[in-house]
């Protein structure tokens, strides 16, 4: 089934944010979009919404990026874990939900060895209430500048 203008419209919003938070703060990053990502020795695969690479191009994006507006969800971590993508963000009810991968994941069970935080480990600069009001947003435009100007 073909993604919906809402899922769409979400995605394509949350990389434009980020995108700017890595210009504007000189973060290197490698985009890695909804590559399709696999470990053909554990028959794994998916397609992240969004991801990317900071520091340095990887095999593997550290962050990965879900938007759900009809299915979906922290079920997903599942797979993510299996791949050893260190940070799950889920873009659900207008807000977001982030997971960090943990090495001790025993008492993480019921999230596949994923701790839900406040803050981002791999942007811990990044302030993630203002992305997610500016993801809000209706106007991209608007949306955009605001975020840009209030980052700096």
């Amino acid at each position: 089934m073909a993604p919906s203008r809402r899922h769409e419209s979400g995605k394509t919003r949350i990389g434009t944010l980020l995108e700017i938070y890595f210009l504007e703060t000189n973060t290197e990053y490698f985009p890695t979009g909804s590559t399709t990502f696999s470990k053909s020795e554990q028959s794994v695969g998916g397609e992240p919404d969004e991801s990317y690479c900071i520091g340095t191009d990887k095999e593997f994006p550290d962050l990965a990026i879900e938007v759900v507006v009809t299915s979906g969800g922290i079920n997903k971590l599942a797979l993510y874990q299996q791949l050893g993508i260190q940070e799950v963000w889920f873009w659900q009810f207008d807000r977001l939900a982030i997971y960090y991968l943990r090495q001790d994941s025993e008492q993480f069970t019921a999230t596949f060895g994923y701790e839900a935080i406040n803050r981002s480990k791999v942007l811990p600069e990044l302030n993630i209430e203002l992305l997610a009001e500016c993801i809000q947003n209706p106007s991209p435009l608007a949306a955009a500048k605001a975020f840009r100007e209030r980052i700096c």
